[in-house]
C-alpha cells in the first residue's frame, strides 16, 4: 500500500504514530481485508488491537454486513458456548427460550474474538468446526445449521507456550494464524510517544476546555525510557489524570514523576507468590549454590594436599579420589596396584615425616576437620568429598578427637 493510503486509514481510525512497525501492520490489514482469510493480531495488553479488526472488516467484500466484537476473556465458561452458537429453550437452566448465537447473528459478516487464548477447550474444539466446515450445533439442539462468518482473532497470550501447556489447541491455532498481524508495544514505537501524548493532551483541552499540557525536552526524553507496561492505554490515562490534577502546564520530569509508576530495574525478576512451596524452592537453589562453591574450594585443597605428598619422597604418592588406581609401595616393599575396593583402607597411619606445611597427620585432621565443618557434619558427604568410606572416615574421627 502507498503512504498516503496508509495515512488516510490513520485519520479515519484516529490512529497516531508514525512508527516502521505500526505502518506495517496497517499495511498487512489492508492487503489481507480483501482476501477472505482468518487474521490472528498479536499484541500485548493495550496497543490498540481492537482496531485492526474493524478496519479489515470496512476493507472487506463483508463492509456491509454484520461485524460483532465478543471478549473471550469476559464471557463466563459456562455461558460462552451459548453465547457464540446460540441455544434452544430448556438447553439448561434458565434457558426459557431460545437463542441465536453471535456465529448465527453474525452470518456473512465478521466476527472479531478479543483474547481467544481464554477460550476452554471444549470451547475451541466447536470454533475449530466451525473454521473448518462451517457448521455448528446449537446448545442443546442436535440441529447442525450452516454459517458463514470471517473470524479476525486477537490474543495477548504466548500461543506457542499456550500450546505446549496443554491450554490450546495447536490444530486451532494454525486455522486461525493464517495470517498473522503484529501490533508493537508502546516502548518500540519512540517518538509515537510524544506524539499520543500531545494528542491525549489537545483530546483533554478541547473536551473540558482546559489549557494543554506541555512537554519540556527533558520530559519528553524521560517518556522515551519509560517501559509503559500498559502501552497506549496506560499513556492516555496519564494524560488524563494529569490534565486534571497538575496545576502546572508545563510539564517537567520532575511532575512527571508523581505519575508514572516506578519501573523495576531491567533484568529484574518479576514477583513471585511467596508461598511455603517457593520459599523452599529458593532455599533449596541457594543451598545448591553454596554447596558448589565448598565443593570447589575443598577441590582445590584436595588438589594442594596431594601436591604436598607427591612431592615428599618419602611418602607413597596417593590421591583422595578412590576411583583412581596407583602404584603404592605396601610395608613389605613390593609394589601393589590398588583397586578401588581397597582405596578407602589405604589411609596413611600417624606419621611425623615432616612436609613443607607440618606432618602427614596434622594436615590430614585439618582436611577431615575442614570438611565437615563445611559440609555441617554432614558425614556421607563429606566422606564423598574425601574420597573414603562412612567407615574410615568415623575411625578417623575418632583418632583425631572430632567428635
Amino acid at each position: 500500500m502507498t503512504d498516503s493510503q496508509i495515512q488516510r486509514i490513520k485519520q479515519r481510525y484516529n490512529i497516531i504514530g508514525n512508527c516502521d512497525g505500526l505502518n506495517r501492520a496497517l499495511d498487512t490489514a489492508l492487503k489481507i481485508a480483501p482476501v477472505d482469510l482468518s487474521v490472528l493480531i498479536i499484541g500485548e495488553n493495550g496497543v490498540g488491537k481492537e482496531t485492526f479488526p474493524r478496519i479489515i472488516h470496512d476493507n472487506s467484500k463483508r463492509k456491509s454486513k454484520n461485524y460483532f466484537a465478543i471478549n473471550c476473556g469476559a464471557i463466563p465458561e459456562g455461558t460462552i458456548d451459548s453465547e457464540l452458537f446460540g441455544h434452544v429453550e430448556g438447553a439448561y437452566t434458565g434457558a426459557v427460550g431460545s437463542r441465536e448465537g453471535y456465529f448465527a447473528s453474525a452470518n456473512g459478516g465478521t466476527l472479531f474474538l478479543d483474547e481467544v487464548g481464554e477460550l476452554p477447550l471444549a470451547t475451541q474444539a466447536r470454533l475449530l468446526r466451525v473454521l473448518e466446515t462451517g457448521e455448528y450445533i446449537p446448545v442443546g439442539s442436535s440441529e447442525v445449521r450452516k454459517t458463514n462468518v470471517r473470524i479476525v482473532a486477537a490474543t495477548n497470550v504466548n500461543m506457542e507456550k499456550a500450546i505446549a501447556d496443554g491450554k490450546f489447541r495447536e490444530d486451532l491455532y494454525y486455522r486461525l494464524n493464517c495470517v498473522s498481524i503484529d501490533i508493537p508495544p508502546l516502548r518500540h514505537r519512540g517518538t509515537d510517544i510524544v506524539m499520543l501524548f500531545r494528542y491525549f493532551a489537545m483530546e483533554m483541552q478541547e473536551r473540558y476546555s482546559i489549557p494543554p499540557l506541555r512537554l519540556t525536552p527533558e520530559a519528553e526524553n524521560k517518556l522515551l525510557d519509560y517501559s509503559w507496561p500498559g502501552n497506549v492505554r496506560q499513556l492516555r490515562n496519564i494524560v488524563t489524570n494529569m490534565s486534571i490534577t497538575a496545576e502546572e502546564r508545563t510539564i517537567t520530569p520532575e511532575i512527571l514523576q508523581n505519575y508514572i509508576p516506578a519501573e523495576r530495574h531491567k533484568g529484574e525478576l518479576m514477583p513471585i507468590e511467596k508461598t511455603a512451596e517457593s520459599k523452599q524452592s529458593n532455599l533449596f537453589q541457594i543451598d545448591n549454590a553454596t554447596i558448589m562453591a565448598m565443593l570447589y574450594q575443598l577441590r582445590k585443597e584436595v588438589d594442594e594436599l596431594k601436591r604436598i605428598i607427591s612431592n615428599n619422597t618419602t611418602l607413597p604418592p596417593t590421591s583422595f579420589h578412590p576411583a583412581v588406581i596407583e602404584n603404592v609401595v605396601t610395608s613389605s616393599g613390593k609394589n601393589k596396584i590398588l583397586e578401588p575396593t581397597d582405596y578407602e583402607e589405604f589411609i596413611p597411619e600417624e606419621s611425623e615425616h615432616e612436609t613443607p606445611t607440618g606432618s602427614l597427620s596434622s594436615l590430614s585432621k585439618e582436611l577431615i576437620k575442614k570438611t565437615l565443618h563445611e559440609t555441617n557434619n554432614n558425614r556421607k558427604i563429606a566422606a564423598q568429598l574425601l574420597g573414603i568410606s562412612e567407615r574410615t572416615l568415623y575411625r578417623k574421627i575418632k583418632e583425631y578427637g572430632l567428635e
